[in-house]
């Protein structure tokens, strides 16, 4: 069956006038109109396509990539608002519906928002949600404390950022754990700090436990000095700012691994900084 809001592998089976006829191995078939077909044509070879419905309610196909598919979360920009709702710009030609009722708040146009693509069952047609909570299941997780996990910001709280773990569970990152400037859209990589009675999963920047700010961040540390000739400006009195955009982790883990690499006798403190042994 050729799926609708995925990329489907299918053959080449006939040129016509219009454009290409693809099929798959249950008999099923659509257009790639003739702006998307490459040349030569060539039958019985396969292509990846996009499969949406077109004004009409009939699949067609694009060579096309969409920002987001089915079932997936993105940040989407806003191109127009209609009476019926706002129109997004997520990569084929005709344009993502997120109907009022999917609408989290107002949509402008102009702005970004994080959306779940979803399938509309009456018509088979794909719409947008700005309402990303609904879609989240953490009933059933199928992550575990410490694992390494990707993340979605969808929006910032009084206490933290909500981010979308796995493209399937609900998390929230509090300020006290962001050592650096995070915003709604933004992908990024993270840890299960604590798994609540509820689901509700906290979210660590920084992997678990005192290893690895002995290890991981300490090695990072290390190349770095041997890369800057053995110097780095770093040091107790430095910004977390300064000390993310050269080594990529938190103060705080970076006293810790300056400390084990101290203890080590791999590096000696000075005023401005640290130098390699």
């Amino acid at each position: 069956m050729i799926e609708i809001g995925k990329i489907n592998r299918l053959r080449v089976l006939r040129e016509t006038s219009v454009g290409w006829y693809l099929g798959d191995a249950d008999g099923e078939d659509v257009l790639l109109p003739k702006k998307y077909c490459p040349s030569p044509f060539i039958p019985e070879t396969e292509m990846e396509v996009f499969v949406y419905l077109d004004k009409e309610g009939r699949k067609v196909a694009t060579t096309l990539r969409p920002r987001i598919l089915l079932n997936e979360f993105a940040p989407l920009k806003v191109t127009s608002v209609t009476r019926i709702g706002a129109f997004l710009d997520w990569g084929p030609e005709k344009e993502l519906l997120v109907p009022f009722r999917e609408q989290k708040e107002t949509m402008e146009k102009g702005c970004s928002y994080v959306v779940y693509l979803g399938l509309d069952k009456v018509s088979g047609r794909l719409y947008a949600s700005s309402r990303v909570e609904k879609f989240l299941d953490n009933e059933h997780l199928s992550v575990a404390k410490k694992e390494k996990v990707s993340l979605l910001v969808y929006r910032k709280t009084d206490i933290g950022y909500a981010v979308i773990v796995n493209n399937r569970h609900r998390g929230l990152i509090f300020h006290e754990d962001v050592f650096r400037g995070i915003k709604t859209g933004e992908r990024l990589e993270g840890y299960v700090k604590k798994i609540r009675p509820d689901g509700l999963l906290d979210i660590s920047l920084q992997a678990i436990g005192y290893n690895n700010y002995n290890a991981d961040n300490s090695e990072r540390i290390y190349l770095k000095l041997v890369e800057n000739n053995g110097f780095l400006p770093l040091g107790d009195k430095s910004s977390p700012d300064e000390i993310y955009d050269l080594l990529g982790m938190s103060k705080k883990a970076f006293k810790k691994s300056v400390g084990a690499l101290y203890r080590q006798k791999r590096i000696q403190l000075e005023a401005e900084g640290i130098r390699l042994l």
